[in-house]
Protein backbone atom coordinates (compact mmCIF):
# COMPACT_ATOMS: atom_id res chain seq x y z
CA UNK A 1 0.00 0.00 0.00
CA UNK A 2 1.46 3.28 -1.11
CA UNK A 3 2.01 5.95 1.49
CA UNK A 4 0.18 9.12 0.62
CA UNK A 5 1.92 12.36 1.42
CA UNK A 6 -0.33 15.33 2.11
CA UNK A 7 1.12 18.81 1.90
CA UNK A 8 -0.52 21.36 4.15
CA UNK A 9 0.02 24.97 3.25
CA UNK A 10 0.14 27.26 6.24
CA UNK A 11 -1.85 30.43 5.60
CA UNK A 12 0.26 33.54 5.27
CA UNK A 13 -1.15 36.34 7.39
CA UNK A 14 1.68 38.76 6.73
CA UNK A 15 -0.43 41.21 4.74
CA UNK A 16 -3.05 41.27 7.49
CA UNK A 17 -0.34 41.92 10.07
CA UNK A 18 1.06 44.77 8.00
CA UNK A 19 -2.41 46.21 7.58
CA UNK A 20 -3.12 45.92 11.30
CA UNK A 21 0.05 47.80 12.23
CA UNK A 22 -0.68 50.46 9.62
CA UNK A 23 -4.17 50.86 11.05
CA UNK A 24 -2.75 51.43 14.53
CA UNK A 25 -0.35 54.08 13.19
CA UNK A 26 -3.18 55.73 11.28
CA UNK A 27 -5.51 55.85 14.28
CA UNK A 28 -2.84 57.05 16.70
CA UNK A 29 -1.74 59.85 14.38
CA UNK A 30 -5.34 60.81 13.68
CA UNK A 31 -6.15 61.23 17.37
CA UNK A 32 -2.91 63.14 17.91
CA UNK A 33 -3.53 65.66 15.12
CA UNK A 34 -7.22 65.83 15.98
CA UNK A 35 -6.34 66.84 19.54
CA UNK A 36 -3.84 69.40 18.21
CA UNK A 37 -6.29 70.90 15.67
CA UNK A 38 -4.24 69.70 12.71
CA UNK A 39 -6.90 68.26 10.41
CA UNK A 40 -7.98 71.52 8.76
CA UNK A 41 -4.69 73.40 8.53
CA UNK A 42 -4.60 73.17 4.73
CA UNK A 43 -7.03 75.49 2.98
CA UNK A 44 -7.36 72.85 0.28
CA UNK A 45 -8.47 70.29 2.89
CA UNK A 46 -11.27 72.64 3.96
CA UNK A 47 -12.24 73.14 0.32
CA UNK A 48 -12.31 69.38 -0.40
CA UNK A 49 -14.63 68.73 2.53
CA UNK A 50 -17.01 71.50 1.57
CA UNK A 51 -17.14 70.54 -2.09
CA UNK A 52 -18.33 67.14 -0.94
CA UNK A 53 -20.75 68.73 1.52
CA UNK A 54 -22.44 71.01 -0.97
CA UNK A 55 -23.48 68.04 -3.12
CA UNK A 56 -26.31 67.53 -0.64
CA UNK A 57 -26.15 70.72 1.46
CA UNK A 58 -26.73 73.61 -0.94
CA UNK A 59 -29.36 75.91 -2.38
CA UNK A 60 -28.86 73.94 -5.60
CA UNK A 61 -27.71 70.44 -4.51
CA UNK A 62 -26.54 67.84 -6.99
CA UNK A 63 -23.47 66.37 -8.62
CA UNK A 64 -22.75 69.57 -10.51
CA UNK A 65 -21.65 71.00 -7.15
CA UNK A 66 -18.49 68.91 -7.56
CA UNK A 67 -17.16 71.69 -9.77
CA UNK A 68 -14.46 71.43 -12.40
CA UNK A 69 -10.88 71.89 -11.17
CA UNK A 70 -10.52 69.02 -8.73
CA UNK A 71 -11.37 65.52 -9.88
CA UNK A 72 -14.47 64.02 -8.24
CA UNK A 73 -13.51 60.69 -6.63
CA UNK A 74 -12.10 62.06 -3.33
CA UNK A 75 -15.21 64.17 -2.82
CA UNK A 76 -17.59 61.32 -3.65
CA UNK A 77 -15.80 59.07 -1.15
CA UNK A 78 -16.00 61.78 1.51
CA UNK A 79 -19.75 62.41 1.24
CA UNK A 80 -20.91 59.50 3.48
CA UNK A 81 -18.59 60.64 6.28
CA UNK A 82 -19.69 64.30 6.39
CA UNK A 83 -23.43 63.82 6.49
CA UNK A 84 -22.84 64.23 10.20
CA UNK A 85 -22.56 67.93 11.06
CA UNK A 86 -19.94 67.19 13.72
CA UNK A 87 -17.66 65.26 11.33
CA UNK A 88 -18.10 68.05 8.79
CA UNK A 89 -17.16 70.82 11.21
CA UNK A 90 -14.17 69.15 12.85
CA UNK A 91 -12.79 67.79 9.57
CA UNK A 92 -12.71 64.16 10.70
CA UNK A 93 -15.12 63.12 7.96
CA UNK A 94 -12.54 64.12 5.36
CA UNK A 95 -9.81 62.18 7.17
CA UNK A 96 -11.42 58.75 7.00
CA UNK A 97 -11.00 58.10 3.23
CA UNK A 98 -7.36 59.19 3.47
CA UNK A 99 -6.74 56.93 6.46
CA UNK A 100 -8.27 53.91 4.77
CA UNK A 101 -6.19 54.60 1.67
CA UNK A 102 -3.05 54.89 3.82
CA UNK A 103 -3.59 51.42 5.28
CA UNK A 104 -4.17 49.87 1.86
CA UNK A 105 -1.16 51.77 0.51
CA UNK A 106 1.14 50.25 3.15
CA UNK A 107 -0.19 46.78 2.36
CA UNK A 108 0.29 47.49 -1.36
CA UNK A 109 3.97 48.40 -0.86
CA UNK A 110 4.46 45.17 1.11
CA UNK A 111 2.83 43.13 -1.61
CA UNK A 112 4.70 44.86 -4.44
CA UNK A 113 8.10 43.80 -3.09
CA UNK A 114 6.88 40.22 -2.73
CA UNK A 115 5.44 40.23 -6.25
CA UNK A 116 8.66 41.62 -7.73
CA UNK A 117 10.68 38.88 -6.07
CA UNK A 118 8.05 36.13 -6.36
CA UNK A 119 5.51 36.71 -9.16
CA UNK A 120 3.34 33.86 -7.91
CA UNK A 121 2.18 35.49 -4.71
CA UNK A 122 0.84 32.21 -3.33
CA UNK A 123 4.26 30.56 -3.62
CA UNK A 124 6.44 30.23 -0.49
CA UNK A 125 8.20 33.48 0.32
CA UNK A 126 11.89 33.39 1.18
CA UNK A 127 13.20 35.02 4.30
CA UNK A 128 15.00 37.62 2.20
CA UNK A 129 11.80 38.58 0.38
CA UNK A 130 9.85 38.74 3.63
CA UNK A 131 12.46 40.99 5.25
CA UNK A 132 12.54 43.19 2.17
CA UNK A 133 8.75 43.50 2.05
CA UNK A 134 8.56 44.45 5.72
CA UNK A 135 11.34 47.00 5.28
CA UNK A 136 9.54 48.64 2.35
CA UNK A 137 6.26 48.74 4.28
CA UNK A 138 7.96 50.38 7.26
CA UNK A 139 9.71 52.99 5.10
CA UNK A 140 6.43 53.90 3.43
CA UNK A 141 4.16 53.72 6.47
CA UNK A 142 6.51 55.46 8.90
CA UNK A 143 7.18 58.49 6.73
CA UNK A 144 6.34 61.49 8.97
CA UNK A 145 4.97 63.63 6.13
CA UNK A 146 2.66 60.89 4.88
CA UNK A 147 1.54 60.13 8.43
CA UNK A 148 0.35 63.71 8.75
CA UNK A 149 -1.17 63.96 5.27
CA UNK A 150 -3.25 60.81 5.77
CA UNK A 151 -5.06 62.47 8.67
CA UNK A 152 -6.35 65.25 6.39
CA UNK A 153 -8.81 65.53 3.52
CA UNK A 154 -5.96 66.09 1.06
CA UNK A 155 -5.75 63.72 -1.92
CA UNK A 156 -2.15 62.48 -1.58
CA UNK A 157 -2.91 59.36 0.47
CA UNK A 158 -5.74 58.20 -1.79
CA UNK A 159 -3.80 58.78 -4.98
CA UNK A 160 -0.68 57.01 -3.69
CA UNK A 161 -2.78 54.00 -2.72
CA UNK A 162 -4.30 53.71 -6.20
CA UNK A 163 -0.90 54.37 -7.81
CA UNK A 164 0.76 51.62 -5.77
CA UNK A 165 -1.91 49.02 -6.42
CA UNK A 166 -1.93 49.80 -10.14
CA UNK A 167 1.80 48.98 -10.15
CA UNK A 168 1.19 45.86 -8.04
CA UNK A 169 -1.31 44.45 -10.52
CA UNK A 170 0.89 45.45 -13.44
CA UNK A 171 3.75 43.54 -11.79
CA UNK A 172 1.53 40.48 -11.43
CA UNK A 173 0.60 40.74 -15.09
CA UNK A 174 4.25 41.00 -16.16
CA UNK A 175 5.31 38.17 -13.87
CA UNK A 176 2.70 35.74 -15.18
CA UNK A 177 3.56 33.29 -17.98
CA UNK A 178 3.06 34.76 -21.44
CA UNK A 179 0.42 32.22 -22.32
CA UNK A 180 -1.99 29.98 -20.49
CA UNK A 181 -2.38 31.91 -17.22
CA UNK A 182 -5.83 33.48 -16.89
CA UNK A 183 -4.70 35.31 -13.75
CA UNK A 184 -2.63 37.62 -15.94
CA UNK A 185 -5.81 38.95 -17.53
CA UNK A 186 -7.43 39.32 -14.11
CA UNK A 187 -4.45 41.34 -12.92
CA UNK A 188 -4.64 43.52 -16.01
CA UNK A 189 -8.32 44.24 -15.34
CA UNK A 190 -7.59 45.13 -11.73
CA UNK A 191 -4.77 47.38 -12.87
CA UNK A 192 -7.20 49.21 -15.15
CA UNK A 193 -9.64 49.74 -12.27
CA UNK A 194 -6.90 51.20 -10.08
CA UNK A 195 -5.72 53.45 -12.89
CA UNK A 196 -9.26 54.67 -13.50
CA UNK A 197 -9.52 55.50 -9.80
CA UNK A 198 -6.19 57.32 -9.92
CA UNK A 199 -7.38 59.28 -12.98
CA UNK A 200 -10.48 60.33 -11.03
CA UNK A 201 -8.34 61.46 -8.09
CA UNK A 202 -5.44 63.52 -9.47
CA UNK A 203 -4.23 64.55 -12.89
CA UNK A 204 -1.01 62.68 -12.11
CA UNK A 205 -3.10 59.60 -12.83
CA UNK A 206 -3.70 60.68 -16.42
CA UNK A 207 0.03 60.74 -17.08
CA UNK A 208 0.53 57.41 -15.30
CA UNK A 209 -2.32 55.83 -17.28
CA UNK A 210 -0.79 57.08 -20.52
CA UNK A 211 2.57 55.53 -19.65
CA UNK A 212 1.04 52.20 -18.63
CA UNK A 213 -1.36 52.19 -21.56
CA UNK A 214 1.47 52.68 -24.04
CA UNK A 215 3.42 49.86 -22.37
CA UNK A 216 0.48 47.46 -22.44
CA UNK A 217 -0.17 48.29 -26.08
CA UNK A 218 3.44 47.46 -27.01
CA UNK A 219 3.47 44.26 -24.92
CA UNK A 220 0.18 43.02 -26.33
CA UNK A 221 1.28 43.80 -29.90
CA UNK A 222 4.57 41.95 -29.50
CA UNK A 223 3.05 38.90 -27.82
CA UNK A 224 0.24 38.65 -30.34
CA UNK A 225 2.56 39.11 -33.33
CA UNK A 226 5.21 36.67 -32.09
CA UNK A 227 2.80 33.98 -31.00
CA UNK A 228 2.36 30.99 -33.31
CA UNK A 229 -1.28 30.96 -32.38
CA UNK A 230 -3.00 34.32 -32.02
CA UNK A 231 -3.61 35.01 -28.33
CA UNK A 232 -7.07 36.49 -28.69
CA UNK A 233 -7.63 36.49 -24.93
CA UNK A 234 -4.65 38.77 -24.34
CA UNK A 235 -5.65 40.97 -27.24
CA UNK A 236 -9.17 41.40 -25.87
CA UNK A 237 -7.89 42.06 -22.34
CA UNK A 238 -5.48 44.68 -23.61
CA UNK A 239 -8.25 46.35 -25.61
CA UNK A 240 -10.51 46.44 -22.54
CA UNK A 241 -7.63 47.83 -20.49
CA UNK A 242 -6.97 50.65 -22.94
CA UNK A 243 -10.66 51.44 -23.27
CA UNK A 244 -11.09 51.47 -19.48
CA UNK A 245 -8.30 53.94 -18.81
CA UNK A 246 -9.33 56.16 -21.75
CA UNK A 247 -12.91 56.60 -20.56
CA UNK A 248 -12.06 58.78 -17.56
CA UNK A 249 -10.20 61.60 -19.38
CA UNK A 250 -12.75 61.56 -22.19
CA UNK A 251 -15.57 61.77 -19.66
CA UNK A 252 -13.94 64.67 -17.79
CA UNK A 253 -13.22 66.61 -20.97
CA UNK A 254 -16.78 66.06 -22.19
CA UNK A 255 -18.19 67.08 -18.80
CA UNK A 256 -16.20 70.32 -18.82
CA UNK A 257 -17.22 71.05 -22.40
CA UNK A 258 -20.91 70.41 -21.77
CA UNK A 259 -21.20 72.21 -18.43
CA UNK A 260 -18.59 74.97 -18.60
CA UNK A 261 -18.32 75.54 -22.34
CA UNK A 262 -14.64 74.53 -22.53
CA UNK A 263 -13.16 71.05 -22.42
CA UNK A 264 -10.09 72.52 -20.69
CA UNK A 265 -11.95 74.60 -18.10
CA UNK A 266 -10.23 72.62 -15.32
CA UNK A 267 -6.84 73.66 -16.70
CA UNK A 268 -7.46 77.24 -17.82
CA UNK A 269 -10.48 78.48 -15.86
CA UNK A 270 -10.70 80.97 -13.02
CA UNK A 271 -9.99 78.43 -10.30
CA UNK A 272 -7.38 76.38 -12.16
CA UNK A 273 -3.69 76.41 -11.27
CA UNK A 274 -3.12 78.82 -14.14
CA UNK A 275 -5.86 81.14 -12.94
CA UNK A 276 -4.58 81.08 -9.36
CA UNK A 277 -1.02 81.77 -10.50
CA UNK A 278 -2.21 84.79 -12.45
CA UNK A 279 -3.96 86.18 -9.36
CA UNK A 280 -1.39 85.26 -6.72
CA UNK A 281 1.79 85.62 -8.75
CA UNK A 282 3.90 83.14 -6.75
CA UNK A 283 7.45 82.99 -8.14
CA UNK A 284 8.33 79.90 -10.15
CA UNK A 285 12.11 79.35 -10.19
CA UNK A 286 11.74 76.61 -12.80
CA UNK A 287 9.38 78.33 -15.21
CA UNK A 288 9.84 77.00 -18.78
CA UNK A 289 12.81 74.87 -17.69
CA UNK A 290 11.96 71.19 -17.23
CA UNK A 291 15.49 70.32 -16.11
CA UNK A 292 15.44 72.82 -13.24
CA UNK A 293 11.87 71.75 -12.42
CA UNK A 294 13.03 68.13 -12.11
CA UNK A 295 15.76 69.23 -9.68
CA UNK A 296 13.25 71.11 -7.52
CA UNK A 297 10.93 68.12 -7.49
CA UNK A 298 13.75 65.74 -6.54
CA UNK A 299 14.83 68.11 -3.78
CA UNK A 300 11.29 68.23 -2.49
CA UNK A 301 11.14 64.42 -2.55
CA UNK A 302 14.42 64.19 -0.64
CA UNK A 303 13.26 66.66 2.00
CA UNK A 304 10.18 64.52 2.58
CA UNK A 305 12.55 61.70 3.50
CA UNK A 306 15.17 63.51 5.58
CA UNK A 307 16.05 66.98 6.79
CA UNK A 308 18.89 68.85 5.10
CA UNK A 309 21.02 66.98 2.57
CA UNK A 310 20.60 63.47 3.97
CA UNK A 311 17.84 62.81 1.48
CA UNK A 312 20.49 62.42 -1.22
CA UNK A 313 21.20 58.93 0.11
CA UNK A 314 17.60 57.96 -0.62
CA UNK A 315 17.89 59.18 -4.18
CA UNK A 316 21.18 57.34 -4.63
CA UNK A 317 19.64 54.16 -3.20
CA UNK A 318 16.69 54.44 -5.60
CA UNK A 319 18.99 54.83 -8.61
CA UNK A 320 21.21 51.93 -7.54
CA UNK A 321 18.19 49.73 -6.93
CA UNK A 322 16.74 50.50 -10.35
CA UNK A 323 19.96 49.39 -12.04
CA UNK A 324 20.30 46.35 -9.79
CA UNK A 325 16.70 45.32 -10.42
CA UNK A 326 17.18 45.41 -14.18
CA UNK A 327 20.18 43.10 -13.79
CA UNK A 328 18.51 40.64 -11.42
CA UNK A 329 14.82 40.81 -12.34
CA UNK A 330 15.16 41.41 -16.09
CA UNK A 331 11.72 41.85 -17.58
CA UNK A 332 10.04 41.78 -14.16
CA UNK A 333 11.82 45.02 -13.23
CA UNK A 334 9.59 46.96 -15.63
CA UNK A 335 7.02 47.97 -12.96
CA UNK A 336 9.74 49.78 -11.04
CA UNK A 337 10.09 52.37 -13.76
CA UNK A 338 6.47 53.44 -13.33
CA UNK A 339 7.44 54.54 -9.82
CA UNK A 340 9.66 57.16 -11.53
CA UNK A 341 6.76 58.53 -13.59
CA UNK A 342 5.99 61.32 -11.05
CA UNK A 343 9.43 62.80 -11.76
CA UNK A 344 8.57 63.31 -15.43
CA UNK A 345 5.03 64.50 -14.72
CA UNK A 346 6.04 67.11 -12.16
CA UNK A 347 9.04 68.29 -14.15
CA UNK A 348 6.64 69.16 -16.97
CA UNK A 349 3.91 70.48 -14.65
CA UNK A 350 6.25 72.76 -12.73
CA UNK A 351 7.90 74.10 -15.86
CA UNK A 352 4.80 74.52 -18.01
CA UNK A 353 1.72 73.89 -15.84
CA UNK A 354 1.71 76.71 -13.26
CA UNK A 355 2.37 74.49 -10.23
CA UNK A 356 5.62 75.78 -8.69
CA UNK A 357 7.45 73.98 -5.90
CA UNK A 358 9.46 75.94 -3.34
CA UNK A 359 12.00 74.28 -1.05
CA UNK A 360 13.48 76.11 1.89
CA UNK A 361 17.09 75.31 0.90
CA UNK A 362 16.86 76.93 -2.56
CA UNK A 363 15.50 80.21 -3.87
CA UNK A 364 12.97 81.57 -2.99
CA UNK A 365 13.83 79.85 0.32
CA UNK A 366 10.26 78.98 1.24
CA UNK A 367 8.05 75.90 1.54
CA UNK A 368 5.28 75.63 -1.02
CA UNK A 369 3.67 72.50 -2.53
CA UNK A 370 6.17 70.44 -0.56
CA UNK A 371 3.66 67.59 -0.49
CA UNK A 372 4.21 66.93 -4.20
CA UNK A 373 7.53 65.28 -3.32
CA UNK A 374 5.63 62.47 -1.59
CA UNK A 375 4.89 61.01 -5.01
CA UNK A 376 8.39 59.47 -5.02
CA UNK A 377 7.90 57.86 -1.60
CA UNK A 378 6.81 54.52 -3.16
CA UNK A 379 10.05 54.44 -5.16
CA UNK A 380 12.15 55.13 -2.07
CA UNK A 381 10.26 52.51 -0.04
CA UNK A 382 10.55 49.81 -2.71
CA UNK A 383 14.25 50.61 -3.13
CA UNK A 384 14.89 50.11 0.58
CA UNK A 385 12.93 46.85 0.50
CA UNK A 386 14.72 45.42 -2.54
CA UNK A 387 18.15 46.42 -1.24
CA UNK A 388 17.36 44.72 2.06
CA UNK A 389 16.26 41.58 0.23
CA UNK A 390 19.35 41.52 -2.00
CA UNK A 391 21.68 42.00 0.95
CA UNK A 392 19.99 39.13 2.76
CA UNK A 393 20.30 36.90 -0.30
CA UNK A 394 24.04 37.43 -0.83
CA UNK A 395 25.06 36.94 2.80
CA UNK A 396 24.82 33.17 3.13
CA UNK A 397 21.08 32.95 3.50
CA UNK A 398 21.07 35.91 5.81
CA UNK A 399 23.58 34.69 8.43
CA UNK A 400 25.70 37.82 8.08
CA UNK A 401 22.94 40.12 6.90
CA UNK A 402 22.81 41.99 10.19
CA UNK A 403 26.22 43.56 9.71
CA UNK A 404 25.33 44.79 6.23
CA UNK A 405 21.75 45.75 6.99
CA UNK A 406 22.61 47.79 10.06
CA UNK A 407 23.81 50.86 8.10
CA UNK A 408 20.65 50.79 5.94
CA UNK A 409 18.36 50.50 8.95
CA UNK A 410 20.34 53.24 10.71
CA UNK A 411 19.81 55.49 7.69
CA UNK A 412 16.05 54.89 7.83
CA UNK A 413 15.86 55.67 11.54
CA UNK A 414 18.15 58.71 11.31
CA UNK A 415 16.30 60.09 8.30
CA UNK A 416 12.89 59.99 9.88
CA UNK A 417 14.21 61.15 13.25
CA UNK A 418 15.61 64.24 11.52
CA UNK A 419 12.21 64.93 9.94
CA UNK A 420 10.38 64.61 13.26
CA UNK A 421 13.00 66.76 14.96
CA UNK A 422 12.64 69.56 12.40
CA UNK A 423 8.85 69.00 12.09
CA UNK A 424 7.49 67.44 8.87
CA UNK A 425 7.61 69.97 6.04
CA UNK A 426 4.05 69.17 4.94
CA UNK A 427 2.91 70.03 8.46
CA UNK A 428 5.00 73.21 8.46
CA UNK A 429 3.47 74.27 5.16
CA UNK A 430 -0.03 73.53 6.44
CA UNK A 431 0.54 75.57 9.61
CA UNK A 432 1.78 78.55 7.60
CA UNK A 433 -1.32 78.23 5.45
CA UNK A 434 -3.45 78.22 8.59
CA UNK A 435 -1.63 81.16 10.16
CA UNK A 436 -2.37 83.23 7.06
CA UNK A 437 -6.08 82.38 7.02
CA UNK A 438 -6.88 82.16 10.71
CA UNK A 439 -7.05 85.81 11.90
CA UNK A 440 -9.59 86.92 9.29
CA UNK A 441 -11.58 83.69 9.37
CA UNK A 442 -11.73 83.66 13.17
CA UNK A 443 -12.89 87.28 13.33
CA UNK A 444 -15.56 86.65 10.70
CA UNK A 445 -16.65 83.45 12.41
CA UNK A 446 -17.16 85.20 15.75
CA UNK A 447 -19.37 87.84 14.16
CA UNK A 448 -21.38 85.40 12.04
CA UNK A 449 -21.92 83.12 15.04
CA UNK A 450 -23.73 85.96 16.85
CA UNK A 451 -26.10 86.71 13.97
CA UNK A 452 -29.58 85.13 14.01
CA UNK A 453 -29.12 81.40 13.57
CA UNK A 454 -31.36 80.87 10.56
CA UNK A 455 -30.17 83.88 8.60
CA UNK A 456 -29.43 83.57 4.91
CA UNK A 457 -26.20 84.88 3.42
CA UNK A 458 -24.73 85.92 0.10
CA UNK A 459 -21.06 85.04 -0.08
CA UNK A 460 -18.37 83.87 -2.48
CA UNK A 461 -17.28 80.58 -0.87
CA UNK A 462 -14.30 79.90 -3.11
CA UNK A 463 -11.73 81.26 -0.63
CA UNK A 464 -13.38 81.38 2.79
CA UNK A 465 -15.85 78.50 3.00
CA UNK A 466 -14.27 77.49 6.32
CA UNK A 467 -16.00 80.42 8.01
CA UNK A 468 -19.42 78.86 7.53
CA UNK A 469 -18.12 75.38 8.31
CA UNK A 470 -16.61 76.42 11.64
CA UNK A 471 -19.63 78.54 12.52
CA UNK A 472 -21.87 75.53 11.89
CA UNK A 473 -24.00 77.31 9.32
CA UNK A 474 -25.38 74.87 6.71
CA UNK A 475 -24.33 75.71 3.18
CA UNK A 476 -27.97 75.67 2.09
CA UNK A 477 -28.29 78.97 3.97
CA UNK A 478 -25.60 80.55 1.80
CA UNK A 479 -26.20 81.73 -1.76
CA UNK A 480 -22.79 81.37 -3.38
CA UNK A 481 -21.00 81.32 -6.72
CA UNK A 482 -21.91 77.67 -7.35
CA UNK A 483 -25.67 78.36 -7.19
CA UNK A 484 -26.06 78.92 -10.90
CA UNK A 485 -26.45 76.94 -14.10
CA UNK A 486 -22.83 76.69 -15.14
CA UNK A 487 -23.67 75.93 -18.74
CA UNK A 488 -25.10 79.44 -19.15
CA UNK A 489 -22.31 81.74 -20.34
CA UNK A 490 -21.04 84.21 -19.43
CA UNK A 491 -23.82 84.80 -16.88
CA UNK A 492 -27.13 83.20 -16.03
CA UNK A 493 -29.75 85.96 -15.57
CA UNK A 494 -32.22 83.44 -14.18
CA UNK A 495 -29.71 81.79 -11.86
CA UNK A 496 -30.02 82.19 -8.09
CA UNK A 497 -26.49 83.61 -7.82
CA UNK A 498 -27.06 86.37 -10.37
CA UNK A 499 -30.55 87.19 -9.08
CA UNK A 500 -29.25 87.54 -5.54
CA UNK A 501 -26.36 89.76 -6.63
CA UNK A 502 -28.84 92.02 -8.40
CA UNK A 503 -31.36 92.17 -5.56
CA UNK A 504 -29.86 90.75 -2.35
CA UNK A 505 -32.65 91.98 -0.06
CA UNK A 506 -35.08 89.64 -1.83
CA UNK A 507 -33.15 86.47 -1.09
CA UNK A 508 -30.76 86.92 1.87
CA UNK A 509 -30.44 88.67 5.20
CA UNK A 510 -26.71 89.43 5.14
CA UNK A 511 -24.04 89.94 2.50
CA UNK A 512 -20.39 89.06 3.15
CA UNK A 513 -17.90 90.60 0.74
CA UNK A 514 -14.12 90.28 0.63
CA UNK A 515 -12.23 93.04 -1.14
CA UNK A 516 -12.01 92.14 -4.83
CA UNK A 517 -14.11 88.97 -4.77
CA UNK A 518 -17.19 88.34 -6.93
CA UNK A 519 -19.63 89.63 -4.34
CA UNK A 520 -17.64 92.81 -3.76
CA UNK A 521 -17.44 93.49 -7.49
CA UNK A 522 -20.96 92.62 -8.60
CA UNK A 523 -23.47 92.91 -5.74
CA UNK A 524 -25.98 95.75 -5.84
CA UNK A 525 -25.01 97.76 -2.74
CA UNK A 526 -27.58 100.50 -3.15
CA UNK A 527 -29.90 99.13 -0.46
CA UNK A 528 -27.33 97.54 1.84
CA UNK A 529 -26.42 98.70 5.33
CA UNK A 530 -22.74 98.41 6.19
CA UNK A 531 -22.53 96.62 9.56
CA UNK A 532 -18.82 96.09 10.06
CA UNK A 533 -15.46 95.93 8.33
CA UNK A 534 -12.69 93.52 9.34
CA UNK A 535 -8.97 93.81 8.63
CA UNK A 536 -6.34 91.10 9.09
CA UNK A 537 -2.68 91.10 8.13
CA UNK A 538 -2.02 89.46 4.77
CA UNK A 539 -5.71 89.14 3.89
CA UNK A 540 -8.10 91.43 1.95
CA UNK A 541 -10.50 93.38 4.18
CA UNK A 542 -13.96 91.90 4.62
CA UNK A 543 -17.29 93.62 5.14
CA UNK A 544 -20.66 92.44 6.36
CA UNK A 545 -23.80 94.15 5.13
CA UNK A 546 -27.39 93.88 6.25
CA UNK A 547 -30.08 93.78 3.59
CA UNK A 548 -32.48 95.61 5.96
CA UNK A 549 -34.73 92.58 6.07
CA UNK A 550 -35.93 90.95 9.23
CA UNK A 551 -34.08 87.74 10.06
CA UNK A 552 -35.91 84.63 8.90
CA UNK A 553 -38.09 86.69 6.54
CA UNK A 554 -39.72 84.40 4.04
CA UNK A 555 -38.68 84.66 0.44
Amino acid sequence: MKERIVTIRVPDHSSAQVGGLALLVSLFSFFYYFQHNGLLLYGDAVAHINIARRVFDSQTPGLLQLGTVWLPLPHLLTIPFIISNALWQNGAGGSFPSMIAYVFGVVGIFRLVRVLLHPRIESPTTTAAAVGAWTAAVVYGANPNLIYMQTTAMTESLYLCLFIWAVVFFAEFIGAPQTGDPRANVSLTRCAWCLAGAELTRYDGWFLAGAMGATIFVIASMRWRNSEKNDLTLRRSAAKFLLGIAIVPVFWLAYNRAIYGSALEFATGQYSATGIEQRVGAPNPALHNAGVAALYFLKSAQLNMADGNWGRFWLAAALVTSVLAVWKLRRRAMPLFFLWVPLVFYALSIAYGSVPIHVYTWWPFATFNQRYGLQLLPMFAISAGLLTAYISQVTSAGRHAGKLLAPLLALIVASYASVWNAKPLCLQEAQKNWDLRYPLNAAMQRIVSHLPRHSRYLMDLSEHVGIMEQAGIPLRQVVNNENRRQWKHPIDPDGLWERTLADPSRYVDFVIAFDGDAVDQHVNKSKLTDLTEIHASGQPPARIFSTRTLPNQSR
